[in-house]
């Protein structure tokens, strides 16, 4: 099994990791309740994707 030779720096460790942190969840505004909702999902409050109704409303 193969052994590191030397210590990996400091550097080189968070260079690696960084693109290891957390992002910001993407939102959009639906057009049909103007409420704020992840792009490509079913608005919960209203029920429609892409200015279409797909769930019936309550």
């Amino acid at each position: 099994m193969a052994v590191p030779k030397r210590k990996q720096s400091n550097a080189r460790t968070g260079s690696r990791r960084a693109h290891d942190f957390k992002k910001p969840v993407q939102t959009i505004i639906c057009p049909g309740c103007n409420q704020s909702v992840q792009p490509h999902v079913v608005c919960p409050n209203c029920g429609q994707y892409a200015r279409k109704q797909v769930l019936p409303q309550d």
